[in-house]
């Protein structure tokens, strides 16, 4: 299957749009059930030198899944910093100070990735939910050489491009999906990774070592550390 890109609905909606709503909480649904926050606890852990003070999650939506991944991993990285960086503010003020009841600070950052990367503080990993297929292979190696040069490690869950998922993604209705998480599947999956697409964009392959492979069912797992 070729990798294809579309415009997704939900980026163009407005954040208060009933449709919106609804389809950022069947987003959260997702991830729960493709374990996305597990996959991403547990590739940081294995892979991370050292327990981080900073992350970034760029893409990040309405913060529920930094949230969730803060609530496995505060009393192994206790006081963390948590930079929300998103076109759109969704992040509520209830999910602010529920990363304070966890001793994590979070704030959010308005902006567009390449702007917000150009001008960031250096924050010890970068993570990316469903963010990457939505931006061209040439897009994504301008991201990709943004990051290296603004942090040491970087995690990715991303759609992986099979037929089988494919064909899930057709069936989304029985879990409650709305029209636009249904329309917007199927658009995520044609633009997603398979092989070793995302590691072939990475700037300087000699100073990094990357792991790129599926994860669990639905998932495409995508890690760059640098190299020591």
């Amino acid at each position: 299957m070729q990798r294809r890109i579309e415009p997704e609905i939900l980026d163009e909606l407005p954040p208060s749009d009933p449709r919106a709503i609804h389809s950022r909480a069947d987003l959260r649904r997702l991830n729960c059930l493709m374990r996305h926050v597990d996959i991403l606890c547990a590739a940081s852990a294995r892979r991370l030198p050292r327990r981080p003070q900073h992350l970034a999650d760029i893409g990040a939506g309405d913060g529920s899944l930094m949230l969730a991944l803060a609530r496995k991993m505060h009393r192994r990285w206790p006081g963390v910093r948590v930079t929300l960086v998103d076109r759109q503010q969704t992040v509520s003020a209830k999910t602010l100070k529920q990363f304070g009841e966890l001793g994590w600070q979070a704030k959010t950052v308005a902006a567009d990735v390449f702007d917000w990367l150009q001008s960031a503080r250096r924050p010890d990993a970068i993570f990316a939910n469903l963010f990457l297929h939505h931006f061209p292979d040439a897009k994504l190696a301008e991201m990709f050489r943004l990051i290296a040069g603004r942090t040491d490690f970087f995690l990715a869950c991303e759609t992986r491009r099979t037929v089988p998922l494919f064909l899930v993604s057709r069936v989304l209705w029985l879990l409650g999906c709305n029209a636009v998480t249904r329309n917007d599947a199927v658009i995520s999956i044609r633009a997603g990774f398979a092989d070793q697409e995302l590691s072939a964009m990475w700037p300087d392959r000699g100073g990094w070592k990357m792991e790129e492979h599926g994860a669990m069912l639905f998932t495409h797992l995508f890690v760059a550390h640098r190299a020591t």
